[in-house]
């Protein structure tokens, strides 16, 4: 008499387990590189806001230094365009011990009505 083999008993394949094991992996591991690529554009995006603060920061340090006299004390704020962008920076100018120096400090944001702090802060020196 003939023995009855099991008509499956010599696959080749993956289970159905292990094909949900592998996509289960794969699943995770491509969640990770688009949060990483995510995380890598915001922080792009920060640093070249970032700059074009500090450039524009710059600019207006370069104009107080170019005046002929020394910038009153005070407060005085503005927008300038860059990079089709508008910025807007605040600048603060106080007395220091030595009367013929002043202290500036220049902030710059990405809005105007922000609260936050500005992307930016520059302090410098300007004298006569």
């Amino acid at each position: 008499m003939k023995t009855l083999r099991p008509a499956l008993q010599n696959y080749n394949g993956f289970t159905l387990l292990e094909v949900l094991v592998a996509l289960a992996i794969v699943a995770v591991a491509l969640s990770a590189i688009i949060k990483t690529t995510a995380d890598l554009s915001a922080n792009a995006s920060y640093l070249r806001d970032k700059t074009f603060a500090h450039w524009v920061a710059l600019n207006q340090m370069t104009e107080l230094q170019l005046q002929k006299s020394t910038p009153a004390v005070g407060f005085s704020s503005g927008s300038e365009e860059m990079a089709r962008t508008e910025w807007y920076w605040q600048t603060k100018v106080e007395e220091t011990a030595n009367k013929s120096i002043h202290r500036v400090e220049i902030t710059v944001r990405l809005h105007k009505d922000d609260d936050l702090p500005g992307l930016v802060t520059l302090t410098g020196f300007i004298g006569n």
